[in-house]
């Protein structure tokens, strides 16, 4: 077991980030997509495991988040929660699964919910898929919204760049993180935008927001686990804070590896039956 203690060992339950919230205790939230990782982190203490539709980039190799299926995430997230215990686990809606049909959102939700176990979902937008939000929420599938930049709109934005900084996208924002909040959402991610207005959001809201380049003004923060381990070397946006050099551990042990079978130290005696 982890050498990591947290001073609340309950099960992580979307009540629990309420409280979490409102005794002003910041919450961890990470992403993971496979058992081995997932049981990792979660025996490091974190509060909340996004198997995230990133997985497209970081586990599949493709330029956007857009190609991943409902099969995929679902394959993902049922991994995932082999591993975990304690930390809330909450899996993407990928493209394609609830904008513009709110009958084909809950039925995508329902068979992330059935299949893989997960405990939440997570969905991109505002008001533009807000009929989905609540007809997902009225099966009593807890969802936790999404704003700022919405990956999965990449080809309408055009840019990666912070989203928010006029006052009139701002302004939308904060309406449309009303909005989520009212329909019944139990948190919001926030992903790039200024910290002033991330911070605005985040007080104007009784439920937890969960940062991602959006400054340290919001109730927790989140990041995708090949970035921060330092695996994934090509990405290196401001917001990012790598906590390990995994690339270079890794390429040392397999090269190494290889050098030993090249010249015949490995296996030696002790290493063979």
């Amino acid at each position: 077991m982890s050498t990591y203690t947290v001073e609340d060992p309950r099960k992580v339950t979307t009540r629990r980030l309420a409280e979490m919230k409102a005794k002003g205790e910041k919450i961890a939230m990470l992403t993971a997509y496979d058992y081995s990782m997932a049981r990792l982190i979660d025996e490091a203490g974190m509060d909340v495991i996004l198997v995230g539709d990133s997985a497209s980039n970081v586990m599949a190799g493709n330029a956007t988040t857009l190609p991943m299926t409902l099969d995929q995430m679902i394959y993902h997230a049922k991994s995932v929660m082999k591993g975990v215990e304690r930390a809330l686990v909450v899996c993407d809606l990928p493209f394609g699964t609830y904008q513009g049909n709110s009958i084909e959102a809950l039925s995508s939700a329902i068979r992330i919910m059935k299949e893989s176990h997960a405990e939440a979902v997570k969905i991109e937008g505002g008001e533009e898929i807000i009929e989905s939000v609540r007809r997902i929420l009225s099966a009593g599938i807890p969802v936790m919204g999404h704003l700022g930049l919405t990956p999965q709109s990449i080809n309408k934005f055009g840019t990666y760049a912070v989203r928010a900084r006029e006052e009139a996208e701002a302004e939308k924002l904060i309406a449309d993180a009303r909005l989520l909040e009212e329909a019944g959402c139990f948190a919001i991610v926030l992903e790039k935008i200024p910290a002033t207005l991330a911070e605005k959001v985040t007080k104007a809201l009784t439920i937890p927001t969960i940062g991602i380049g959006a400054g340290g003004g919001c109730d927790g923060q989140v990041l995708v686990m090949h970035d921060m381990l330092g695996i994934n070397k090509g990405f290196s946006p401001r917001f990012l804070r790598r906590y390990a050099d995994l690339a270079t551990v890794i390429e040392d042990a397999v090269g190494n590896y290889i050098k030993d079978v090249k010249s015949s130290d490995f296996p030696n005696e002790k290493e063979q039956y």
